[in-house]
């Protein structure tokens, strides 16, 4: 029965693949919806919007569905993610009453209470009403060593652009007369508590063709702008910005520096002195991580051979440099090694306290970290924290005054338990667990691989019913990324459970390559002209689930943001007989003019360039705008993006909207104007995307 269920789906697939053809490039009509904020534009946006929600919001079950989204958005009964800051904990929060949100502390006893006692530092909501903004709260860099003073960035709308501005944590008040910093997209670091390393837009000729600044400048308390002293200077060439950053470790050690972002994954590493600037002989695929106890950690992307004859460090490990020597001669490394994954392991993250080196990573997809000490042999000694298996695990704060972490556990179904660690001793106690978003008790989670066009297995996690029936009738959704070595991990489903989960479909997360799973390795195998093999990768588990039965293409939709919205419409355009539902979200589409829109240039990394003949053929094939064909039979997909994403933007979206609506083709888009590429900046916004979302799905896929 199995082997016919599957020769009956594969016979649904066209004997030669869409990607294998060469679509002619056309003129583009639609380059005036690249407007962003034209009238034109705006004004078939407005009507677009109008067009989808009188579809999905007048659909009976959108209000229910929204109304169970923002609940769950706007829940005070949430894991409040702490930070350590000035020897308390720190937390933003956003709920129905403070929209923007506010950043506010308690102490470390209190916070471990069942009813922790905030005091309100910063109220973005107030603050903006204050100052007819729309502030979101985009993080703040503070003083080393007491962390008085703070750099905040301040965001209007969620864009990445950002204000900045000096804020004393004592008086809960912004500094008179202290470091402001325009609208930029731009770094501010501390260098000591009258100097600042500043990196921005400073006029014509200091910013890469992706819109990120290039020149680092020194500022000091009382000066304006243009009285910043340069220190260095990129290239307009660079893929990403150029700026500076101070580690600091709790032994009264600092390591200022200065990155320089040549490319997406490669970065040159120069140490900032009192007489200039030297490289620092780090590969440009390397990454510092902070400094432990008079170590530099350095995680490495790369292979890397510091010294002819020397050992050699496989690419995924996390080796250390003695700061002393680091500094006396940069260009002269000698790394000990932390710790160096096996094949089937991927670092995920690396971060220091006082004393120890944390390393989250996977094993074969499933979350584990190890705190490892400095021993008096000068060699690193690790032990595994005793977290729960079978979940992923995030290193959610570290502070360099203790050996104490917050490590978080989360899995599909399992509502997320924060955990404080002494990472010295390896005692781990619960703090804080998430009580339960929707109802778990039925469903089971399996993973399963499937074999790509290549023959490498490619890992999945199928979330579903205990009795689901195996004929594929089940409703089920399949999300993926693919790109930026960025992995998908099991993480709590929220409303995804309770919208979706509970309705009685089935939920996936394809582990397909272009992702981090599997470290550096499962990252490189899909880029540049490489990268069909994510996308057989996808349609491969697509088709595994069909051959096991899960579900049908009739029952299938698929869903991605970002790069996953490329993703999903490579798919489209290539498989359309293979899904019933596609949603596309804050995408990239148009791959011939990615580099001219928003921070596209800086991406070249990943998805190569137009310049480049054979990479310009590749792209041309593979981009989802130029690939739309009148006389192919689409599902409807549903097509969302944000008027302030300053990082995608909204002009690919709507002009893949736009060119389906030429071909008279079915769809559903709908841009709102704020909430930046995340097109998450409130509870609001949050719960109206996700019933838009599930709206659609069940029209789709259950109807």
């Amino acid at each position: 029965m199995r082997r016919l269920l599957l020769a009956a789906l594969f016979a649904l697939a066209p004997a030669l693949s869409l990607a294998a053809e060469t679509v002619p490039e056309q003129p583009d009509p639609y380059l005036w919806l690249e407007d962003v904020r034209g009238q034109k534009a705006m004004d078939w946006v407005k009507a677009e919007d109008a067009k989808t929600l009188s579809v999905l919001e007048k659909d009976p079950r959108y209000a229910g569905a929204y109304a169970a989204a923002l609940k769950i958005a706007e829940t005070k009964d949430r894991i409040p993610q702490p930070s350590f800051l000035a020897g308390q904990i720190y937390n933003t929060w956003q709920d129905g009453e403070h929209k923007h949100g506010v950043w506010r502390r308690t102490s470390l006893a209190s916070y471990r209470s069942a009813s922790p006692q905030w005091e309100t530092v910063l109220d973005l909501d107030a603050l903006g009403k204050a100052e007819g903004k729309s502030w979101f709260f985009h993080g703040a860099h503070c003083l080393q060593p007491n962390e008085r003073y703070c750099l905040i960035s301040l965001s209007d709308g969620g864009e990445d652009a950002v204000t900045v501005r000096e804020f004393d944590l004592k008086t809960r008040r912004f500094v008179d007369g202290g470091f402001t910093f325009p609208k930029a997209k731009q770094s501010v670091t501390w260098l000591d508590r009258d100097h600042v390393a500043v990196s921005r837009d400073w006029g014509p000729g200091t910013l890469t063709k992706s819109g990120y600044a290039f020149v680092v400048k020194t500022l000091a308390r009382g000066q304006s702008l243009d009285q910043a002293k340069e220190v260095f200077r990129g290239a307009e060439s660079d893929q990403l910005a150029t700026s500076a950053v101070v580690e600091h470790d709790g032994f009264g050690h600092a390591l200022p520096l200065i990155r320089r972002g040549v490319k997406f994954f490669d970065a040159e590493t120069y140490l900032l002195t009192d007489h200039g600037v030297r490289r620092v002989a780090l590969p440009t695929k390397a990454r510092l991580e902070g400094l432990a106890k008079g170590e530099a950690v350095v995680g490495l992307d790369t292979d890397w051979t510091p010294a002819p004859g020397g050992p050699s460090f496989k690419a995924g490990s996390v080796v250390s440099l003695k700061l002393a020597e680091l500094k006396v001669d940069p260009d002269h490394l000698k790394p000990t090694l932390i710790f160096a994954p096996s094949p089937r392991q991927g670092v995920q993250e690396v971060t220091v306290t006082r004393t120890e080196v944390l390393v989250d990573y996977l094993d074969n997809v499933r979350g584990r970290v190890s705190a490892f000490h400095l021993g008096a042999d000068g060699k690193w000694a690790g032990r595994s924290l005793a977290l729960p298996d079978n979940a992923t695990l995030s290193l959610v704060a570290t502070s360099n005054r203790s050996d104490q972490a917050f490590i978080q556990a989360a899995s599909f179904i399992a509502p997320p338990t924060l955990y404080l660690a002494e990472t010295a001793s390896g005692a781990v106690a619960p703090v804080k667990a998430l009580p339960p978003q929707f109802e778990a008790k039925d469903l089971v989670v399996e993973q399963f691989e499937a074999a790509s066009s290549d023959g490498v297995k490619i890992p999945y996690f199928v979330v579903h019913k205990k009795d689901l029936k195996r004929d594929g009738s089940t409703p089920t959704l399949m999300f993926a990324y693919g790109g930026f070595q960025l992995s998908q991990t099991p993480a709590y489903l929220g409303a995804i459970g309770k919208l979706w989960l509970e309705q009685g479909g089935a939920y996936v997360i394809a582990n397909i390559r272009g992702g981090g799973e599997f470290g550096p390795a499962w990252h490189e195998a899909g880029l540049k002209t490489k990268r069909q093999i994510i996308y057989d990768d996808h349609t491969a588990v697509a088709r595994d689930l069909f051959a096991r039965g899960f579900t049908s293409p009739r029952r299938f939709g698929i869903r991605g943001r970002s790069n996953g919205g490329l993703l999903m419409g490579v798919q489209f355009t290539q498989h359309p007989e293979l899904w019933h539902a596609v949603i596309i979200g804050v995408p990239l589409l148009d791959m011939l003019r990615y580099e001219q829109l928003a921070a596209g240039a800086s991406w070249v990394a990943e998805y190569g360039s137009v310049s480049v003949p054979e990479e310009r053929a590749f792209l041309a094939k593979l981009s989802p705008y130029n690939a739309l064909r009148p006389t192919a039979d689409y599902p409807e997909p549903f097509i969302f993006t944000v008027t302030k994403d300053d990082r995608v933007g909204p002009q690919q979206a709507r002009k893949f909207a736009a060119r389906l609506a030429e071909f008279g083709k079915p769809y559903l888009f709908y841009e709102d104007t704020e909430g930046g590429h995340s097109a998450t900046a409130d509870p609001r916004q949050t719960a109206q995307f996700q019933a838009l979302e599930f709206t659609y799905l069940m029209r789709k896929l259950v109807d």
